[in-house]
């Protein structure tokens, strides 16, 4: 058993209110320059819908992420879509699979001249907008967020590949009602554990860090063949036309080390963002990854060890991982979210990158379907037919859409997961609204796989949270780890994890 240590976010789906706060911080920090006014290395999307750049989901055009062979009994092999050692040297100077620029969109400004040197007279002077790389009037056709809240338009949603898969029946429903439903979902880089942008780099440039798990890019290897950008399955490697070199999400390394949560954690609205520490053994990776999609959930959920396990310490300490950093992820709350509670997934794990940032998926669009039944449900002295969650199938967000995103296909666990979150809400507003919570409740919550207790947990830090919980920083250095630096939130006494600022010498 290999353990490392590794830093990961989590996104609550039912609280992000789709403000761009957080893509707004990142660009302002990282991306604010020539060369990178495209890039967008954190960006809100609405689903249903195509996504930035447009269909980045669609792996039979772009294909991005691990190919998946079935072999007679256990000999699966797990190749890399893009290429392989032949194919990828006749890519080099000619890759069909890489994103075009109108999959993003044109970089622009606006010719503000217009407006300084106009002369006097009757009309308002305008800046007309003009591209960036060529510097001609450009008609603004697409954007980042071009179809922010679907745009008042069917032409977003019906394009969404996660489509594809689905029964015509649901396909027919999300036509009917893509007018009105909708949920967010924020994207940074997924900083995964087998990361096909690493394999598919010619020049090895992009490495992942053995410290946190930060997948960089080393811009002195880098020669701009851009296999990076074509391997990503999610599209967050981007190519920067002005100095030749790809880029990428850092996860705010620099704040990391310091103390501080990154930028688009800190700056988010609606307190959806968790930070932690998760242990994983590098060992299973390889394993994890190398199975049918059937078994991609549970196969990549083992890999994530249990921080409180004597004999994952033992492991981890003796692969040089910091106490502070264990105690970090026994206090993390992607941990629990993840594989305590098991309520949060990865998405796409049929990619097989084994992503390590995580969504706990939206409840809110879909039971407004039934909203009538639950509504008698949640206000009467008794559950009367807990079993209505059945009808998730009459959902107008379909469960079998949430599946195509997270789970693999696999709508079981969807259902698992939306059946305990509807029971944590179910139990709470016994409790704050009729002030009293009956048996018939509390079977309820076993029905579901939780308890009162567990409930209870899950919704303090879903919902009551401080920031200390919300983002379990461990010690990245030394000085940190010792009795001189101190998390000012912390209890006396405790290693600097947790900080939500940088810390402070002294007690």
């Amino acid at each position: 058993m290999k353990v490392r240590a590794h830093m990961s976010m989590l996104f609550h789906l039912d609280k992000c209110i789709g403000c761009h706060t957080c893509s707004i911080a990142c660009k302002n920090l990282w991306t604010d320059r020539q060369g990178a006014e495209y890039m967008w290395w954190n960006n809100v999307e609405t689903r249903p819908g195509s996504g930035y750049p447009t269909q980045w989901e669609d792996q039979e055009h772009f294909r991005g992420g691990w190919e998946f062979e079935q072999g007679y009994g256990e000999a699966h092999k797990l190749k890399l879509r893009l290429h392989g050692k032949l194919t990828g040297l006749a890519k080099l100077y000619f890759n069909t699979d890489l994103p075009s620029l109108e999959d993003y969109y044109e970089p622009f400004t606006f010719r503000y001249g217009d407006l300084f040197a106009a002369p006097e007279g009757d009309d308002q002077p305008t800046a007309i907008p003009i591209s960036s790389l060529t510097g001609k009037p450009l008609h603004i056709e697409s954007g980042p967020n071009w179809d922010d809240d679907l745009g008042g338009s069917q032409l977003y949603a019906a394009n969404d590949p996660n489509r594809r898969n689905l029964p015509s029946a649901v396909q027919a429903s999300l036509d009917e009602i893509e007018r009105v439903v909708f949920n967010y979902m924020p994207r940074i880089c997924n900083h995964c554990l087998n990361p096909a942008c690493v394999a598919a780099c010619p020049s090895g440039a992009i490495y992942k860090r053995a410290e946190d798990g930060v997948v960089l890019v080393n811009e002195n290897k880098c020669r701009a063949w851009r296999m990076c950008v074509a391997a990503c399955p999610y599209k967050k490697v981007y190519y920067n036309w002005s100095t030749g070199k790809s880029e990428k999400c850092i996860l705010c390394f620099p704040r990391l080390e310091t103390g501080q949560a990154p930028a688009c954690a800190h700056s988010c609205v609606g307190r959806i963002r968790y930070m932690g520490v998760l242990l994983y053994d590098a060992d299973r990776i390889p394993a994890a990854a190398n199975v049918p999609d059937a078994q991609l959930v549970e196969s990549f959920m083992d890999t994530i060890l249990d921080p409180f396990d004597p004999t994952v310490i033992a492991a981890g300490r003796a692969n040089d991982i910091d106490e502070g950093w264990i105690a970090a992820a026994q206090k993390s709350p992607v941990y629990r979210f993840a594989k305590v509670w098991q309520i949060a997934l990865p998405l796409h794990l049929e990619y097989r990158t084994l992503a390590m940032m995580f969504y706990i998926p939206p409840l809110s669009p879909v039971m407004s379907m039934v909203e009538d039944g639950f509504h008698r449900l949640d206000l009467s002295d008794k559950v009367q037919d807990f079993d209505l969650l059945d009808r998730l199938d009459a959902a107008r967000l379909p469960v079998q859409y949430l599946a195509s995103l997270f789970s693999a296909g696999d709508e079981a666990t969807i259902r698992r997961i939306l059946r305990k979150m509807y029971a944590v809400r179910l139990f709470m507003r016994r409790q704050t609204v009729n002030r009293r919570v009956d048996d018939a409740t509390v079977a309820a919550l076993a029905q579901a796989g939780t308890t009162p207790e567990e409930a209870a947990a899950i919704y303090k830090l879903t919902t009551q949270p401080h920031l200390y919980e919300r983002f379990v920083l461990p010690p990245y250095h030394r000085e940190m780890a010792v009795e001189t630096w101190k998390d000012p939130l912390a209890h006396k006494g405790e290693a600097g994890f947790g900080a939500i600022q940088p810390p402070v010498r002294g007690e």
